[in-house]
């Protein structure tokens, strides 16, 4: 017993569970939302509550599984991630494989279980979360990428409630990418002399400091800009065009945080963006009810 609570600790810090926190409020804000349009209902009942957190978790593990599993030979050489469990010989990695090919399967299925539209984008997405572990390689779109994956998260959440592609979802989509794409910016300034030595196509990487935080800054303004496109779009009201508005505070204090101390970085990254997405939901929901 106690060595399976150990190997689930570590599958925990494996795909960091509790960055879930960036995908799931999102995911459902697009959820209720197309469920208020299409059954006047913010709730679209237990099935799809219980089939969309299962698709939301099980393309999450995939997704930080793969990329783990893809960056064993550069994270053994980086101090930051020479403790990862891929890394460290805790997960080897037949289990590794075997771990992402049970959640593609798993996300694949449940997709099936929710609609045909959802089975059939359910392959396509999977190609996009892999992608983001082979972009990084060689382009500095990768941080674009890994802003997709999660956006994607909103586009199947409407999917999954309304069997269409609103143009709503879309550009919530476009907001969470430019949104996670402005802080993975942020974050990746901890690694940038690593990945120069390493021949890792970052932004910072490339063009410096004082570039990545300026174009970071751009990301944010036009995740904020189709945020409110978004409530515009799906006809949401003031609640959530002040949760709106209260995001792009929020994205505020985190480049006020990074730009004073990059020692900061990891407050920025996690506690300010995992209460964004959360406030964002629930402004969403009030205005929706």
């Amino acid at each position: 017993m106690e060595n399976f609570i150990k190997k689930l600790k570590d599958i925990g810090e494996l795909i960091v569970f509790k960055h879930s926190v960036f995908a799931l409020p999102f995911i459902f804000t697009a959820m209720i939302v197309a469920s208020k349009q299409v059954n006047d209902s913010a709730w679209f009942g237990f099935k799809l509550l219980i089939l969309g957190a299962l698709c939301a978790v099980s393309a999450r593990n995939f997704a930080m599984a793969f990329n783990r599993y893809k960056d064993e030979d550069i994270d053994k050489l980086n101090p930051r991630t020479a403790n990862r469990p891929s890394v460290d010989g805790r997960i080897g990695k037949d289990n590794m494989r075997i771990f992402i090919a049970a959640n593609g399967v798993i996300f694949i299925v449940c997709a099936y279980f929710i609609n045909s539209l959802a089975f059939w984008l359910s392959f396509p997405i999977l190609a996009v979360l892999a992608g983001y572990s082979i972009f990084k390689r060689f382009s500095e779109l990768a941080h674009l990428v890994l802003g997709l994956s999660l956006g994607l998260a909103p586009i199947a959440g409407a999917v999954a409630v309304s069997a269409q592609i609103p143009l709503w979802s879309v550009l919530l989509c476009l907001g969470v990418m430019f949104w996670v794409g402005g802080f993975d910016l942020l974050y990746s300034l901890q690694d940038i002399e690593f990945d120069r030595e390493h021949g890792l196509f970052s932004i910072p990487s490339v063009y410096g400091d004082k570039a990545t935080l300026f174009i970071s800054a751009i990301f944010h303004a036009l995740s904020v800009i189709f945020w409110l496109l978004f409530a515009w779009a799906a006809n949401l009201g003031g609640f959530a065009f002040f949760g709106i508005l209260l995001s792009g505070v929020i994205l505020w204090q985190e480049h006020r945080i990074v730009r004073r101390d990059f020692s900061k970085i990891d407050r920025a990254f996690f506690t300010l963006n995992g209460y964004l997405g959360i406030l964002f939901f629930i402004f969403v929901w009030m205005s929706v009810l």
